[in-house]
């Protein structure tokens, strides 16, 4: 069987090297693609895959699999042209999935296109990008959602893949998953930034206690701001195409933002009690999410 990634950073890396881990792949032709090249010639050379595609189509002709590896809207382009060609590109039987961040809009790319999908999204990640971080065990327990099928793709195939990694497959329909990943995901890394944005500045509005306080930064603000370190165009896609839900969870912190500026600026001054109360909530609420 060949298995072609279009993709080999973070994730798409770390799907090939626990494939060619996995017994069940063992005999696996693995093949890349990227559009710079650099990602698959590093694994060449370090006999993670076994041939490097100058272009998609080459890559996924004669492929039993295609995992779309890259940023959400470069993926839903890469669902088009392989929709646009599929007697040349992709062969009888092939089932193409992903492991994008948001699964809606690329199912309905898919869809559209009329190619057999099937959306998955693995639940792991690092702020490091490309293929000299990626890692066989990134996945290992992690949940691996798998989205429902068009275009005649076998889900089969996808649970298939996320056991080989180590995952643990979970059923999602495209749109639940993206408002849950709005929620957890998406809202979180918008907020590092912005957190950023407040005390480090930008460049309109520069922060000028930002060198004092960088100074004094400790693992409270590294691990705040672990998510603003991440690749810039992976977080622009994901934002721009999961906008909607994630507008309506960034909505919701922005009311209990205002409800905490009206703790600390009553009329009669800060109220501890009722700031103890809200702390403790939330720590329960972790503790106990359901």
């Amino acid at each position: 069987m060949r298995i072609a990634i279009l993709g080999l950073g973070l994730v798409g890396g770390s799907v090939a090297r626990a494939l060619r881990e996995a017994p069940a792949y063992a005999a696996a032709e693995l093949v890349a693609w990227t559009p710079s090249g650099s990602g698959p010639r590093a694994a060449l050379a370090a006999g993670v895959i076994d041939a490097a595609a100058l272009d998609p189509l080459d890559a996924v002709r004669r492929a039993g699999i295609v995992i779309l590896a890259g940023p959400p809207l470069a993926c839903a382009s890469l669902v088009r042209r392989l929709g646009a060609e599929p007697g040349t590109a992709l062969s009888p039987g092939v089932t193409v999935t992903d492991v994008a961040s948001t699964k809606a809009a690329l199912t309905a790319a898919a869809a559209e296109a009329g190619i057999p999908f099937v959306g998955g999204h693995p639940m792991a990640g690092r702020e490091t990008s490309g293929f000299d971080a990626a890692d066989a065990d990134l996945f290992r327990g992690r949940p691996w959602v798998i989205t429902e099928a068009v275009g005649g793709g076998d889900p089969e195939v996808v649970r298939s893949l996320a056991l080989a990694c180590g995952a643990v497959p979970v059923e999602l329909d495209a749109l639940r998953h993206d408002r849950l990943v709005a929620a957890i995901s998406h809202l979180p890394l918008l907020a590092s930034v912005a957190l950023v944005e407040a005390v480090a500045g930008t460049q309109a509005d520069p922060g000028e206690d930002w060198p004092a306080a960088a100074a004094l930064a400790a693992t409270g603000w590294r691990d705040a701001t672990r998510l603003a370190r991440g690749d810039a165009t992976m977080g622009a896609e994901i934002a721009a195409s999961n906008a909607e839900a994630i507008a309506l969870v960034m909505r919701r912190l922005r009311d209990r933002i205002d409800e905490w500026l009206d703790l600390l600026e009553g009329g009669d001054g800060p109220d501890p009690d009722s700031m103890q109360e809200r702390l403790a909530a939330a720590r329960a609420r972790l503790d106990r999410p359901a």
